[in-house]
């Protein structure tokens, strides 16, 4: 009798607690169901949760040829006031250039005495039109007295008379080619070259 009404007690507890969960669980569910469909509370001591922030759409980036396109802003009044030096000295202020070598001009040729160029061209014609045989000299030789001649009307001083020495030594020259006077020619020449070299200092032709 006694195991059997143990049984019989341990049997009913088992039972009674699994009503009791079976009955707390619908409870649960209830409360859940009536929570879930009861309006929100709007009182002064209802929580309200912050709204999450929204993104907002980024800019679009800008092209350079919009930003090309856009206006650039006007000097204000302030900006270009007469007072202002450094506009003053960015405006009037042209660049400065440096003459190159090739525009600048040629340097002027040095004034030579007169009668230098007229008996130089005596002494070149001489050169030129002399020639090998003797008749050819002397012709030439009398010519270049008579040039010579001519160009020391216009010398003055040292010049002067250098030209007027050239011009009696062709003159001598042409006798003695000719056979008019019985000497050297060679002998005037060589007095001749020396004259002209001291021709050609004075007359800044070295």
């Amino acid at each position: 009798m006694g195991s059997g009404s143990a049984r019989g007690e341990g049997a009913g507890s088992r039972l009674n607690w699994t009503a009791v969960s079976a009955v707390a669980g619908s409870l649960a569910a209830v409360v859940a169901l009536f929570t879930y469909l009861r309006p929100p509370a709007t009182g002064p001591g209802a929580v309200v949760s912050t709204p999450s922030a929204v993104s907002s759409p980024s800019p679009e980036p800008s092209s350079p040829d919009r930003e090309d396109a856009r206006p650039s802003p006007s000097p204000s009044p302030e900006d270009s006031s007469p007072g202002d030096s450094s506009s003053e000295r960015s405006t009037s202020r042209s660049p400065e250039r440096t003459p190159s070598a090739r525009n600048s001009p040629p340097p002027l040729p040095e004034v030579r005495p007169a009668g230098c160029d007229e008996a130089a061209t005596a002494l070149n014609a001489y050169r030129r039109d002399a020639g090998t045989s003797g008749s050819g000299q002397a012709a030439a030789a009398q010519q270049t007295y008579r040039d010579l001649m001519g160009a020391g009307l216009s010398a003055q001083g040292v010049v002067a008379a250098k030209i007027r020495r050239l011009a009696a030594e062709f003159q001598e020259l042409g006798f003695r080619l000719t056979g008019m006077v019985d000497a050297d020619p060679n002998q005037v020449i060589t007095d001749i070259n020396t004259d002209i070299r001291e021709f050609n200092g004075l007359c800044a032709f070295d």
